[in-house]
């Protein structure tokens, strides 16, 4: 069954905007594994702008779930993930100043830093995913640079699919294969909801993961936390 994880970013950024500790991300993240969620996801960036270092510190004894920590693998990070020791780690070509992540990496063109990061992180026991997107080359040069999983970017699939499902999903099904024709695991993140989910995951069944924040806190204010988890876990039945 594929797990989701639920990023809490968003979580620490409403509770960065006033200060103080209202809403306790730390008691979030463990209600959310309390209604079912199979993981909790974050990503410190350097400016800590939603989730800081001592979120992440003080996550890893509380959590019965899976952790995944993603974000640019620069020396701080790596200090950061080595130290805490996520069951995951999921590498990102974001710059400092990005909003959001908005494309995958050129595993090619970075085949040797991210084999010298990812050996790290494997030696260390912590399984690897890297950020790709749909173009075959990029998922088998993950491959080669050591990567357990990758997690497909699919932010493209989610503004296509009002269009024409059919198509937005297509080459994402084709991504799948690839990878897992190559021994790879699968994740998929950004921009999955309510609406596409489901499909989303009825054309690729072996996904091994999902991990969605943005949409699922927005759906949160509405239908209360525990119902979304609920609901989020029945699209990938």
């Amino acid at each position: 069954m594929t797990k989701l994880s639920v990023n809490i970013n968003k979580v620490a950024t409403l509770r960065n905007a006033r200060g103080g500790n209202v809403p306790d991300v730390l008691k979030v993240a463990q209600d959310c594994e309390e209604f079912g969620a199979d993981g909790i996801t974050v990503h410190p960036r350097p400016d800590e702008r939603h989730i800081r270092r001592s979120d992440v510190y003080a996550l890893r004894p509380l959590l019965r779930t899976e952790f995944n920590i993603e974000g640019y693998p620069s020396d701080d990070f790596i200090d950061l993930v080595l130290k805490v020791k996520p069951h995951q780690v999921t590498l990102v070509p974001d710059s400092p100043t990005q909003l959001t992540s908005n494309a995958g990496w050129d595993t090619k063109a970075n085949l040797s830093f991210l084999s010298e990061v990812l050996d790290g992180f494997n030696q260390a026991g912590i399984r690897t995913s890297v950020f790709v997107s749909t173009d075959p080359e990029m998922i088998e040069y993950a491959a080669k640079a050591g990567a357990d999983r990758v997690e497909l970017y699919t932010e493209p699939y989610a503004s296509s699919y009002a269009k024409g499902r059919e198509a937005a999903v297509a080459p994402f099904v084709e991504a799948g294969k690839v990878a897992r024709s190559l021994g790879l695991g699968l994740n998929a993140g950004h921009d999955l909801n309510l609406e596409n989910l489901h499909y989303f995951y009825q054309n690729i069944p072996w996904l091994d993961e999902v991990s969605i924040g943005h949409a699922l806190i927005c759906d949160a204010l509405y239908l209360g936390l525990q119902r979304t988890i609920q609901e989020y876990k029945n699209c990938l039945r």
